[in-house]
């Protein structure tokens, strides 16, 4: 989609490009590109802020151009009664700011961001995996207690009877221990069954 702006730098050109920035943020596309410069570029002074549309676009542009220029390609705009813009207008800020504040970061070089391990965080790693598998030894397993709490369906339940039904539960390694009724309310009891 190629645009075309006319007199650019007159009222009524200025005036067309407010417009067409009303519902955009960039000339052409979602980011900042080769086209915007272009129309950067063609205006020779900073639109007024009676245009505020093309203000506001026209100080993004210079602020990033400012900091990172732009990379972007873009449609091809064209731009009709302005004088013909050189490369050199549209050319992105020095390579050699970027350089320097290269320069200045190449000191935190020495800090993994990605997480690449060096030798020496290799073999750290590898000296503390044989630490833990040298302590954990096999152990035996702990024993455990359990309380087991037998609620009656009903105050007429036999309570010696179903705690031999509980107790005819047999599985390896389950030893029954002590038993004890335990009052729950005015006349229901709790046959609480203790099993290491």
């Amino acid at each position: 989609m190629a645009v075309a702006f006319h007199d650019i730098n007159s009222a009524a050109g200025l005036k067309k490009l407010d417009q067409y920035l009303l519902t955009r943020s960039y000339i052409t596309g979602y980011q900042a590109s080769k086209d915007d410069i272009t129309v950067h570029a063609a205006l020779s002074k900073p639109p007024s802020s009676e245009f505020v549309n093309a203000s506001r676009w026209y100080n993004h542009i210079a602020a990033l151009l400012r900091i990172s220029g732009v990379s972007e390609g873009g449609c091809g705009v064209t731009i009709e009664g302005s004088a013909p813009i050189t490369g050199e207008a549209v050319a992105t800020p020095p390579a050699g700011d970027s350089k320097a504040s290269a320069a200045e970061d190449d000191d935190d070089s020495d800090v993994d961001l990605f997480g690449e391990e060096t030798e020496e965080e290799k073999k750290a790693a590898e000296e503390r995996a044989a630490a833990v598998k040298a302590s954990t030894k096999k152990k035996e397993s702990g024993k455990s207690s359990v309380l087991l709490d037998v609620k009656p369906w009903d105050d007429e339940t036999d309570m010696k009877k179903l705690e031999e039904a509980v107790r005819s539960v047999e599985v390896e390694g389950l030893h029954w221990g002590a038993s004890k009724l335990v009052p729950v309310g005015v006349v229901t009891l709790l046959h609480s069954i203790k099993y290491d």
